[in-house]
This record gives C-alpha cells, structure tokens and sequence, in this order.
C-alpha cells in the first residue's frame, strides 16, 4: 500500500502524526485537529509545496499517527515527542516555545508560580500545561482562594522572629495573610499548599466535601463567620476547577496497554506516560495462528514491549490481568478516575488500528473483507450457516394511506438490487405495521417457495421491534421455513438485535462489521420502501385532482398528463391548449377547477 492509500485511511480525529524515513528514522512530528485533512496536504503536487517541506516530503517512507481527546492534548503530546526523536525537519519547521508548568517551591513558606523551566531544587513540579491562560488561571485562583505570598524573599522562622520583614503592600490590602511578619503561623499556611497540591493531583471532589464539612460543623457551633468562608471556598473551588488527563502530574509514571481481539488479528495500543505526560505510543498488531485466551495475547503484547522499550514502570494499567507476572511490576485494572480515562484513551487507539486495518484490507483484498464480514455475522448470531444471502424487509405508510412493503437483497455483504421487491399491501386495512409485515415475508418466500426454494436466504433481517419479529415468525411457521432460515429484527433506536425465542435483545460492537452490514441493508430497505411509497402517494394526488373534476376519467387523465407532463402544468396551460385533447367545454371546467 502507497503512503497516499494509507493517509486515505487516517480517521478526522485530533492527534500526532509521525513521518519516518527509511531506515525507520522520525523525521518529522506534527499535530492535527483533523489527522486525514492535515496530513493529506503534505502529499500534493510539488509545486504547490515550499522548497524545504518538497524535500521532507520526498523522503517520507512511512507515517504514523496518534489519535488523542482534543487539540491540546495533541499540542502535548507533539511536543514530548520532538523532545524524545528530535526530528530532523522538526527544527525547520516547529514552534520552538516550551509548555507552562506550575511551581510549588521547596520553601518552609512555599511560593506557587507558573514557569518554563524546570530546575532540580527540590520544588514540585505540574503540568505541562498546553494553554498558558488555563495555567495562569489555575495560578489566579490559588491566590484568591489561599492568601499566599508572591515575594521572593527567603522567609524562615529565624527571621521572623528578628523582625527581619516589613509587610508589603499585598498585606495592607489583605492579598497575602502577612507570613513574613507573622500573620500565619508555618502549619497553617503548609496546610494551604498541601491543599494546593492535592487540587493539581486531581483531589478537587475531596477538598470540596472537606470544606462542605467544615462549613457544617461552622454553622452547627453558631459561627456562621467562619461558615460563610469554607462556603465561598467550597463554591470557588466547584466553578474553576478543572483539569486535563494527559497533562495530570497526579498520574505520575505508569505505562498503559489495551489489547482488542477480533477473531485470527488481535490490535494493542502501548502508551507510556512519565510525570503525567504521554512520551510514547505504539500500535502493534498480531496474527493469531491458533486460539488463544486475551490473557496470553496481552502477556504477549507485554513481552514484545518490554523487549523493544526496556523495563516497565512500576505501575502498568492494563484492562485485565494478563497471562505473565514481572518482579517490581504491579499491575492496576483501574475503575475510575484519571487512570481509567488514560486506559480508554490507550483502547481508543487499539480500536482506530484495528477499523484502520479492516478499511485496508477492503481496499485491497475485498473478497477476503466481504468473507469476514459474514463470518463476523455468523458468529455474532450464533447462525449454523454462512450468511452468503440475507434480505431485509422495511414497511412505509402515513397513517395507513398507500402502505407498501420493501424487501432488498444482500448476496456476498454487498446489495444485489436486481433481487429488491416491494409489496403493495392487499389484505391489510389502516395503519397495521404487524400486520403489514406478515403479508410481505408471506407472499415473498411462499412464491419463492413455489418458483426457487433453493434460493432461500440465510439470513432474514427485519426493521422493528419484537412485534414486528412475532408477525414475520407467524408468516414462517405457515410456511414451513422455521429452522431453515435464521431471523432477526434490528431495532433503529439503540441498534437492538431481536432474536425469537430470547427475551433479552443482543447488542453487536458497534465498531463491528457485522452490525455495519446489518445497519447497511435495513437503511437501504428503508430507502427503497420510501421511495416507491413516495411514489404511489404522488400519483394518488394527481389521480385524485383530475378525477375529482366532472367528465375527466382515466383516458383523458392519461392523454393529459402524456400532453402536459404534470397537474401544475396543466394548469398554466391555455383553454385553447387543453381543448386540443379535451374540446372547449371540458377544457373550461378543467382550467376553472384548477
């Protein structure tokens, strides 16, 4: 497959894109709001490029991409990994600012402040942050929630007590509670900063419920003072807190694996994260010769990992517990919070692999593609054969006027539309969708029966519910056809599957081929029943229009129509013209009904 059939698979999601030459180099790290619009533009006629990207581009032998949750996260990302490849065209062609991050120094009266560099002082470190405002707000808040100092005064306890300090100006106007003189004693305001620290390793829900205590504790002694302050606290902590996963320093370093298994192919995803920030992400995919338990597979996908990356971090999330154990490694299968959001963001990128994988092979093996597919919806349905022929059936009526039946065909996954029928409703009066179901699977397999009965599909799909299932099943029962076929109803709202005889619906991947197959045929039997219910409901309003007028029957509706085309036409035309088919009396009733 050629660089340009592969960028055609890219998703329009948001993420990191990476080119490597030949010798599997990176020579380049961009980010996207739109992974398959952005990268696409590199590869355009020649002259339409700037000398210097021309010659990158010339040398592109392979490209990569990252799928992330938004722009910002892809602005991180981008940025930890030029730092970790140092492209070659990255230094033409990248913005060279480094991201924000959020100091708490390593002071006995700490100061908290937003900086670029990070220096080994014993200072705590969060971030980096994509947006300087969010940070700098971040910095804001802490201030007009905690009264901290922002002079760079070295304060200790000694010189406190030898009244080495004057107040500054914050004091006098109570931005700052005055620690170099005294104000706050050295716990009370530490007790401050660990609150701080604890609000940027993600524990904004503790801090409020503290402060929600408090306030009731407060207010239960009278001291409605006191309450009033950790309510305010509590309200500005609940509107500005905010916080971004893959830039979280709460996560620390852990590696991250996700593993997706779709029958002989498994995909994983492998994401290694360090001080909250993700510097690497893999995608790997393996052919499975013989059955193996997920368990294995993931031990697997570990194992190759550790071999091309070296030691795991500590912490490694992974989905479930796979098939190995390694010394010093403890392996977390996370429920909640920032560390479950990583591990679906990891499974993300397994699962944009894997449908990269299927667009690829229908692109270039697409008998191979189809076979799957059916053998995906045999699997998925429990069917005992292979669903080569499958057909759908679609009802359309507005309140029981010119009911019709659609049925469409679908021979290999593909539509076969030589094979549609559609069914005007006979036996059926009013707006009876059950009933109406069971004359067309009726008259459709009892003639099949009596023409072809080697025909008969595999599969018979229909739209609706378990009512519209229990009708069609009647119609099969009569007909002898129960145990010859296998039937389904696919309902529209949550893409419910209905199987007879089972009270609980079945729900299909959604990201699967065989529920894409089955969305496919019942929006194309859709399709065709409206279109010819369209039909038959315009040529009852024109019938209805020309007959309704005194001495126009079916001939002359016929010759006018052949004449004029249309009713609407008909009725700009002349008296004289009208009278050419109709004679002069009939003409001037017509074109005064009209």
């Amino acid at each position: 497959m050629t660089i340009k059939e592969k960028i055609a698979l890219f998703p329009h999601s948001p993420g990191v894109y990476r080119y490597y030459d030949a010798e599997g180099n990176v020579i380049y790290v961009g980010k996207a709001k739109d992974l398959h619009k952005r990268v696409a533009q590199y590869f355009v006629p020649e002259e339409r490029l700037t000398r210097k990207t021309a010659v990158m581009v010339s040398k592109i032998a392979d490209v990569q991409y990252t799928v992330v949750e938004s722009e910002s996260d892809a602005l991180l990302l981008e940025n930890n990994l030029i730092k970790q490849f140092k492209p070659r065209y990255n230094i033409l062609l990248k913005d060279s600012k480094t991201y924000p991050w959020i100091c708490v120094t390593a002071e006995e009266f700490p100061r908290v402040f937003l900086t670029r560099r990070l220096v080994k002082d014993g200072s705590r470190y969060f971030g980096p942050y994509s947006s300087v405002v969010h940070a700098r707000n971040l910095v804001e808040f802490f201030h007009s929630v905690y009264p901290l100092r922002t002079c760079r005064n070295r304060i200790t306890s000694d010189a406190i007590l030898r009244g080495k300090f004057r107040p500054c100006l914050n004091f006098h106007i109570k931005k700052c509670r005055g620690c170099c003189v005294g104000g706050i004693s050295q716990k009370e305001y530490n007790d401050n900063i660990e609150e701080i620290v604890h609000l940027l390793k993600g524990g904004g829900r503790e801090i409020i419920q503290h402060y929600k205590a408090l306030m009731a504790e407060s207010a239960s002694q009278m001291d409605f003072e006191q309450a009033q302050v950790y309510k305010e606290k509590m309200m500005s902590l609940e509107q500005h807190y905010s916080k971004s996963v893959i830039m979280n320093a709460a996560i620390g370093d852990v590696d991250v694996f996700s593993l997706v298994i779709d029958g002989p192919e498994a995909f994983g995803n492998f994401m290694r994260i360090r001080g909250g920030a993700v510097v690497q992400s893999l995608n790997l995919g393996f052919r499975l010769m013989i059955e193996e338990e997920q368990e294995e597979v993931l031990g697997m996908f570990i194992a190759e990992i550790r071999s091309k990356f070296g030691d795991l971090s500590r912490e490694v999330i992974v989905p479930f517990r796979p098939g190995l154990s390694i010394d010093g490694v403890e392996f977390r299968v996370p429920v909640r919070g920032d560390k479950l959001a990583l591990l679906e963001l990891s499974a993300r990128n397994a699962k944009e692999m894997r449908l990269n994988a299927l667009k690829q092979q229908e692109h270039t093996d697409p008998d191979a593609y189809k076979n799957m597919v059916m053998e995906s919806l045999q699997k998925q349905l429990g069917m005992k054969q292979l669903p080569v022929h499958i057909e759908c059936f679609d009802n359309s009526n507005i309140q029981g006027t010119n009911p019709v039946s659609a049925c469409v065909v679908f021979r290999n996954a593909v539509p076969s539309k030589k094979d549609y029928r559609h069914f005007k409703v006979k036996t059926v009066v009013g707006a009876n969708d059950y009933a109406t179901m069971k004359e067309a699977v009726n008259r459709r397999y009892s003639r099949m029966l009596a023409e072809n009965p080697e025909d008969l599909p595999q599969l018979i799909v229909i739209d609706g519910g378990k009512g519209q299932l229990s009708f069609a099943y009647e119609a099969l029962s009569e007909l002898g056809l129960i145990g010859k076929v296998t039937l389904i109803a696919l309902a529209e709202r949550m893409e419910e599957v209905y199987r007879v005889g089972d009270p609980y619906p079945l729900f299909i991947d959604r990201n699967s081929p065989a529920l894409k197959v089955l969305q496919q045929i019942r929006d194309e039997a859709h399709r065709f029943g409206i279109t010819f219910h369209r039909k038959l409901r315009s040529k009852a309003q024109v019938e209805s229009v020309l007959r309704s007028i005194k001495g126009v029957g079916e001939k002359t509706e016929q010759r006018l129509l052949l004449r004029f085309g249309s009713v609407a036409r008909i009725a700009s035309a002349s008296v004289e013209d009208i009278a050419e088919i109709t004679g002069r009396a009939l003409a001037e009733t017509i074109k005064k009904s009209l």
